[in-house]
């Protein structure tokens, strides 16, 4: 699997802020100071979204856009397969964060008798649901919507009959529900939550490696325990979301950062041993907002830097 396709998702309509569907160009960019013709070599591919509902009314308070989310999904899914089928890796490059439910669910779909593990990188836990978030944003929500999860026991909100019907439809894509297992989730960096959230992670035992517990133990020593828990699976998808970097040494260039988070060389080391030791399948990168960059195009630069050695350690485990 040496040949990399790139994807980009520019839908932004899980997120509270506006920005993120200019991550890719921020990336360019980029590139372009640089002089590096990466992105231009691996030519990326476009979903279609539908960002023009910001425009609209929004029907489901409890869960925004919900509707045109799952389309996102589908469209996704549409682009992917094919990717897959080739046999190229699919590298994902998302706005917000909601797009990594649709990213699950296209790669249950295509290997629906695979076992699917997720390295969630992330300051968030993105664990809420219609019945538990407090904001109704979306990209709170998509490991729910591949883990099959409403988290009753949590219940705060009462969503409308139609909020439900379009979570159950984006829950059960391809008529797969669950599409991931509690136990094939790990969070690296996690420091952001709800208390409706935590319970939920501490009932299922999710694994969460804080940014301490990281440094004092060493990444060699929790991709090792990774490795372990996720041993039952048969390939492993790599969310990235820049906000799990510091935003003090990087930028406040995406939408929801969170104090004292990894250093970019930290996030570097993490994702060359996962490549190492796991069967990663597909890598994805979201949340660059440069319309919050108060460094300029600084946490583009730093994600683009990442990016660059992500396509190395892709090529390179084809190799192996």
């Amino acid at each position: 699997m040496s040949d990399i396709r790139i994807l980009f998702n520019p839908s932004e309509i899980g997120a509270g802020t506006r920005g993120a569907s200019l991550g890719l160009d921020a990336l360019k960019v980029a590139g372009w100071n640089k002089g590096n013709l990466l992105l231009k070599d691996l030519k990326p591919d476009t979903i279609p979204v539908h960002n023009e509902v910001l425009y609209e009314e929004d029907p489901n308070p409890n869960a925004h856009y919900l509707t045109q989310i799952r389309e996102v999904y589908e469209h996704t899914a549409a682009k992917m397969l094919p990717i897959i089928e080739s046999g190229a890796f699919p590298l994902m490059i998302g706005a917000d964060h909601s797009v990594a439910g649709g990213t699950l669910a296209a790669l249950k779909k295509a290997w629906p008798q695979s076992r699917i593990g997720v390295i969630w990188i992330d300051a968030h836990a993105d664990l809420h649901t219609p019945y538990t978030s407090p904001s109704g944003n979306v990209h709170g929500m998509p490991l729910s919507t591949a883990l099959g999860e409403d988290n009753l026991q949590e219940k705060v909100n009462d969503p409308k009959p139609e909020t439900v019907e379009e979570w159950n439809a984006i829950k059960n894509l391809w008529g797969i529900t669950p599409k991931i297992v509690h136990e094939d989730l790990i969070f690296f960096g996690v420091r952001d939550t709800e208390s409706q959230e935590d319970a939920l992670i501490a009932r299922k035992g999710i694994r969460n490696f804080r940014v301490d517990e990281v440094r004092s133990n060493s990444v060699s020593q929790c991709v090792n325990e990774t490795v372990q828990r996720l041993s039952q699976c048969d390939k492993v998808y790599i969310s990235f979301d820049v906000d799990s970097m510091d935003p003090e040494i990087v930028s406040h260039g995406t939408g929801t950062p969170v104090p004292q988070g990894f250093t970019p060389q930290e996030c570097v080391t993490l994702i060359k041993l996962l490549f190492e030791k796991l069967p990663v399948a597909c890598f994805e990168m979201v949340e660059i907002n440069p319309t919050l960059d108060e460094k300029k195009n600084k946490m583009a630069e730093t994600a683009f830097d990442i990016l660059r050695q992500v396509v190395t350690f892709i090529r390179q485990n084809a190799k192996a």
